[in-house]
């Protein structure tokens, strides 16, 4: 493995296409299980207007992203669009291990199937599954911060992940939320206690 061999920490993947509800669920664990620390991901695209670097995301130019990625900085990266690149610091995952903490990703579906080929046993990956492709495409229509270019983007590449939730450990379906919340705070403690 690349990063120390010292730290003991778990890692809970949540992946799911944008607009299923992993960040929400993400919040939800972080409020519910202290021993989780969220990691932040390095991304090359501008911050939205309520995004805070250092709390939602490391924004890098694309340049800067690159040369991270050159020097090897990153456990995993991806470009996601052109010129929109994703990625986790290997900085980060051992800044949160060397705390005593478990680390919380939330991450495209690539980037959840990256992590858990490289950290294997040492990681849950949870797929977010939306009760349907139309569910899916009203909730990003409800956030109203894409054109309707990037949206339909979105839904393609949506379509395209749900193919890959059978790689995943688990899937929860995310129809009810307050189901789906439960349902993820009592698979993510089950993994961390075991």
């Amino acid at each position: 493995m690349i990063l120390r061999e010292r730290q003991t920490g778990k890692v809970i993947i949540i992946s799911a296409p944008s607009g299923a509800g992993k960040t929400t669920i993400v919040k939800h664990l972080l409020m519910k299980i202290p021993a989780l620390e969220f990691s932040v991901s390095a991304c090359s695209r501008p911050p939205r207007p309520h995004e805070q670097e250092g709390k939602d995301y490391y924004f890098l130019s694309v340049d800067d992203f690159k040369k991270k990625i050159k020097e090897d900085a990153f456990l995993e990266w991806e470009e996601v669009y052109e010129n929109q690149y994703y990625g986790t610091l290997k900085s980060e995952i051992e800044r949160i291990w060397s705390k005593g903490h478990h680390v919380l990703f939330d991450v495209d579906v690539k980037g959840g199937m990256n992590l858990k080929n490289k950290l294997g046993d040492r990681a849950l990956a949870v797929f977010v599954m939306p009760p349907s492709v139309q569910a899916l495409e009203n909730r990003l229509r409800k956030r109203s911060t894409e054109s309707e270019e990037s949206l339909r983007k979105r839904i393609e590449k949506a379509k395209e992940e749900l193919g890959y939730a059978p790689s995943f450990d688990r899937i929860l379906v995310n129809d009810v939320l307050a189901d789906a919340l439960d349902a993820a705070e009592k698979t993510v403690l089950e993994f961390l206690t075991v």
